[in-house]
């Protein structure tokens, strides 16, 4: 499963590992991805969406209507 946010569009972030000595190896930072399903009742089924913590917050607080509306409205295939 790819590391990015459907509904934020979070990706992973890249940096280094810094040890004592100061030696940087390359490390990456994914985002905090989660297999939800909503029940979108404008869609009348389930909708399974790969979401990111901050991307379930949004829904909880704006609706997981109006965000699917968004997402329908780029283009995203549910």
């Amino acid at each position: 499963m790819a590391a990015v946010c459907q509904v934020t569009g979070a990706v992973p972030g890249f940096g280094h590992n810094v040890s004592h000595s100061n030696r940087k190896t390359k490390r990456r930072f994914d985002p905090n991805i989660q297999k939800k399903t909503y029940y979108v009742p404008s869609l009348g089924r389930k909708v399974t969406l790969n979401v990111s913590t901050k991307g379930i917050k949004l829904i909880d607080k704006r609706g997981i209507d109006s965000v699917v509306q968004d997402l329908v409205a780029k283009g995203v295939k549910l």
